[in-house]
């Protein structure tokens, strides 16, 4: 499919007599000019619209919209996320360092998951006072509670419990069955609490579950909310009152969207996915927790590259490009799948033809047997949706730099990160 860039929730669209690709107010050409490429760019008008989305979904519940990290780190946009009156949920005492950075003030809205946090990432957080450590085994609930201890603080903490929920995504990024390494199965999970309630170093503080990434229906946010709400209800009874459910993250977007009028819009995926939750925790009265990322960034960011050639092997055609899978590694390592389109269209038929980075592997590619509208050596192409996981997977692979980001802010434009140079690439090494 060649896309037609007409979904109008997307940043990314064509204007001008040339119908050249803009992303809100500002021309891709001028940034490709300006700052070079390999280059991200973001909408930041796009990134708060998709926040508020969520904001106004849960309205009538007190609620923390708390941004994944992980999906795109760039301080820039944590610090416009957390003025706007996010939360987020981080995996690492790196990111945890990079919320602080960004916005120090918003250290008490950050949740801590992840399945292997150490000794010396606990105590930082407790250092500065997050709002609650997702724990994710019995062996992790008895470091929190020693390492709270030996500071002589109490720690807050939800029980990731892993509620044996299938969600239909790719299976790198489904969390939420038995096989998986995340949680604690939901069975046990009600003795865990009632140690924990001997301890008065851990403090009782909610249930967390997180069953995937990139899902698609809300039906299996439902269902896992059901099983974590009847577990809120078994532990009243027994005296144990939870103030806090973490639903998680992984509402997905739609990658191949681009110009169907019959695309569900973003709004209506979090009204479904707000009902679903909502339905289930009927009888829950205290805080929600949501840990969207994917779905706040992805469609706010484009890569753009330009073409260094275009090469023929027999029948296949192969578009060069700057960008390489260092760059964007989602399409080699999940077979993902990203819209290209030129940022300034040349007449001419499509063609089938394989987009392709420099890095000398046969996975570095973009794109196979896509159909593209003619290209040629210094014309400019943008990658789509690619906010969520893509500078933030981003690497040194054969030794490349990495790209710089762009923030764009209606007609504005400013850089949030410059691009690397050999001073970067050599930075942390020692030559004996």
């Amino acid at each position: 499919m060649i896309p037609d860039l007409k979904n109008a929730f997307r940043p990314f669209q064509r204007s001008g007599a040339h119908g050249a690709l803009y992303c809100d107010g500002v021309s891709l050409e001028t940034l490709g000019r300006k700052y070079e490429t390999p280059l991200y760019v973001y909408s930041a008008d796009q990134i708060v619209e998709r926040l508020e989305m969520f904001q106004r979904a849960f309205k009538g519940r007190d609620h923390l919209v708390c941004y994944a990290v992980k999906a795109n780190s760039s301080l820039a946009i944590l610090k416009l996320l957390a003025e706007r009156g996010a939360g987020f949920d981080i995996v690492s005492g790196g990111e945890l360092e990079r919320v602080i950075a960004a916005v120090p003030k918003a250290v008490g809205r950050v949740v801590f998951s992840g399945v292997g946090k150490t000794a010396a990432e606990i105590d930082r957080a407790l250092e500065v006072g997050i709002l609650e450590f997702n724990v994710e085994s019995e062996a992790e609930l008895a470091l929190l509670g020693a390492r709270a201890k030996k500071l002589k603080v109490r720690a807050r903490f939800a029980l990731r419990v892993n509620p044996d929920v299938f969600a239909e995504t790719h299976p790198y990024i489904s969390t939420g069955l038995r096989e998986h390494k995340f949680g604690i199965d939901i069975r046990k999970a009600a003795e865990l609490y009632r140690v924990a309630a001997r301890n008065k170093w851990l403090e009782l503080h909610g249930i967390s579950v997180h069953i995937g990434s990139q899902i698609r229906s809300a039906e299996p946010f439902g269902a896992a909310m059901e099983r974590v709400c009847k577990l809120t209800v078994q532990l009243k009874r027994e005296g144990i009152v939870l103030k806090v459910v973490d639903a998680g993250g992984g509402l997905g977007i739609d990658y191949h969207s681009g110009g169907d009028a019959k695309a569900v819009t973003p709004a209506v995926k979090v009204e479904e996915y707000a009902a679903a939750i909502e339905k289930a925790l009927a009888g829950f009265e205290g805080k929600l927790l949501i840990e969207p990322g994917r779905f706040i960034v992805a469609q706010a960011g484009a890569l753009l590259t330009r073409v260094l050639n275009v090469k023929k092997n027999g029948k296949k055609t192969f578009v060069i490009t700057d960008a390489a899978m260092n760059d964007l590694i989602r399409p080699a390592l999940y077979q993902a799948y990203h819209e290209v389109v030129p940022v300034k269209p040349r007449a001419g038929r499509a063609r089938s033809v394989d987009v392709v980075g420099p890095v000398c592997e046969t996975g570095d590619f973009f794109a196979r047997d896509r159909m593209l509208k003619p290209v040629e050596a210094g014309d400019l192409v943008a990658l789509l949706d690619a906010g969520a996981y893509g500078m933030a997977q981003s690497s040194n692979y054969n030794s490349r730099f990495r790209p710089a980001e762009v923030l764009v802010e209606g007609k504005e434009h400013r850089l949030i990160r410059r691009r690397e140079e050999l001073k970067d690439l050599f930075a942390t090494e020692v030559l004996s």
